[in-house]
């Protein structure tokens, strides 16, 4: 399927559609064909391709942003922040796990469930 295609369908634009191909591909989950009929497709079956993988490849950095260290000398202050530092882990790693466990052909088939 053509950029194009992919963002009309997205209600997007087909420059920020192709920037995300571009990170799929470097990610080994989709490859491009040029010339006529050419455009985007998976790089390997979509059984094959979990939630984390694409995630990984279109996002950088942390999911929860880490506190900021506290005012010095208050023993509360200086508590407070590793102990939401470990939080903020502890849900990352929960996210990360949860898209781990779902293929996108299960994301597909859920899809057309909706769609019917």
């Amino acid at each position: 399927m053509t950029s194009q295609k992919i963002a009309r369908s997205a209600g997007t634009n087909p420059a920020f559609i192709r920037r995300v191909l571009i990170d799929l591909s470097k990610a080994g989950l989709t490859k491009s064909q040029l010339g006529k009929g050419g455009g985007a497709m998976l790089a390997k079956g979509p059984k094959k391709i979990s939630l984390l993988e694409i995630y990984r490849a279109v996002e950088t950095g942390q999911l929860i942003a880490q506190p900021k260290p506290t005012r010095q000398g208050s023993p509360i202050a200086e508590a407070i922040s590793p102990v939401l530092c470990d939080l903020a882990d502890q849900a990352e790693a929960a996210f990360y796990k949860s898209l781990e466990g779902v293929s996108l052909k299960e994301v597909l088939k859920q899809m057309k469930l909706k769609a019917a």
